[in-house]
């Protein structure tokens, strides 16, 4: 098992790496297949829908199926392969079409993960353990930073592309061979993704869901990079430096949040309390934007820090789901939270390019805007939500 977790956690290097690597490679792609900064938010949006639309699928397979086979098959096919189509591209209808095969290849490697700890582990000990594979998986947000960007400018941007798809693949083949299945639930057995949505315990927690990884997620895989090139001048070199300040902070933010739950006794509050801040670091971003440098990178490493509350809000979430349907209920929640990053990035492309009409400036402030004060009505409703550390 060990192995096998370990496997899992390198597929979600991969996947970390695929969702925040277009943020440095925007100028080679302008430069080599014509992709613009809409072009390219258009890919990163279908990367987080085709994800977040897969977790129906992928949550029925980790109940019925297994999430070893699950695993190994789509990250092959979808991982692999579509890393290999974007090496190869040269429009950006390539580039479209190679993003929605990687969403599929990692829909369904952290929810594997998790769906072993909710059935192999106690219930207590979940938002930790969470929270480690999220933490160590983050190691891709980094690689997505400035040693992409050093390939990109070394070896080229298709090269790198064809080595993440070599090694998509052999992870899929270790997945196949070392992952362990849980044991099947005996007993009852039946039951859908409409029987979690009926449940009232779910209705406050899934709107924060939707909104509370958006800004840290939408911020690094994208939009950092134009906005530091666009408003401080930075080349790619610098862009690559700021992000992995911003990376090392999500993964810090990860691994701190993780056991806040036990020391505090509530997840409810402590989750509340880091969106908030993370609401106030996005909004901050939005009335100061061109301050200084050093003000906005420290804001966006807030952001990453305060924005990682993902592992606990699962962990609240799952303590109301049923063993039967563990599978089906971590992927819906994960379902809201990839999904609300994709309505993000779609969003963003056609906001940016309506406000930046009358300069720069303004695109990066009206996103700041539709980041933070989304998460601040996705806390409001929050607050009605029932605290649990089951």
């Amino acid at each position: 098992m060990r192995a096998g977790l370990a496997l899992l956690c390198l597929a979600y290097v991969l996947s970390q790496f695929f969702r925040a690597f277009l943020a440095v490679l925007s100028g080679p792609l302008a430069r080599d297949i014509g992709a613009t900064s809409d072009d390219l938010a258009f890919a990163s949006g279908l990367w987080f829908l085709v994800f977040a639309a897969m977790q129906l699928p992928v949550g029925w397979a980790l109940d019925r199926v297994g999430p070893r086979r699950s695993t190994a098959a789509l990250l092959l096919v979808g991982g692999g392969g579509g890393a290999a189509l974007f090496a190869l591209a040269t429009t950006p209808l390539h580039i479209n079409i190679a993003m929605a095969l990687i969403g599929v290849g990692c829909s369904p490697v952290l929810m594997a993960s998790y769906y072993i700890f909710a059935r192999q582990f106690p219930p207590a000990k979940f938002a930790t353990l969470a929270a480690l594979m999220l933490g160590v998986g983050s190691v891709g947000n980094l690689v997505a930073s400035y040693p992409m960007a050093w390939a990109a400018e070394t070896m080229g941007w298709r090269a790198a592309l064809w080595g993440l798809a070599g090694i998509s693949g052999a992870v899929a083949l270790g997945i196949h061979l070392l992952v362990r299945d849980p044991d099947a639930v005996t007993g009852e057995a039946r039951g859908s993704v409409l029987d979690l949505m009926k449940m009232p315990a779910l209705w406050a927690i899934l709107p924060l869901m939707f909104v509370a990884y958006a800004p840290a997620a939408a911020l690094r895989g994208l939009w950092a990079g134009p906005y530091l090139h666009d408003i401080f001048g930075l080349d790619i070199g610098q862009v690559g430096q700021a992000t992995l300040v911003m990376g090392l902070a999500m993964i810090a933010g990860t691994l701190v949040y993780g056991p806040l739950d036990r020391v505090f006794n509530s997840r409810k509050w402590v989750i509340f309390t880091g969106n908030l801040i993370c609401a106030l670091a996005t909004l901050t971003l939005m009335v100061l934007p061109d301050k200084s440098l050093a003000l906005s990178v420290a804001l966006l490493a807030v952001i990453g820090f305060s924005g990682a509350s993902f592992p606990v809000i699962v962990a609240h979430g799952r303590s109301f789901i049923p063993a039967h349907l563990a599978g089906r209920g971590v992927t819906l929640l994960n379902l809201f939270g990839i999904g609300g990053v994709g309505v993000a990035q779609f969003a963003s492309g056609p906001l940016y390019a309506s406000a930046a009409a009358t300069g720069a400036l303004a695109g990066y402030i009206a996103l700041f805007a539709l980041f933070g004060l989304a998460l601040v009505i996705g806390l409001v409703i929050y607050l009605f939500s029932r605290d649990s550390m089951g």
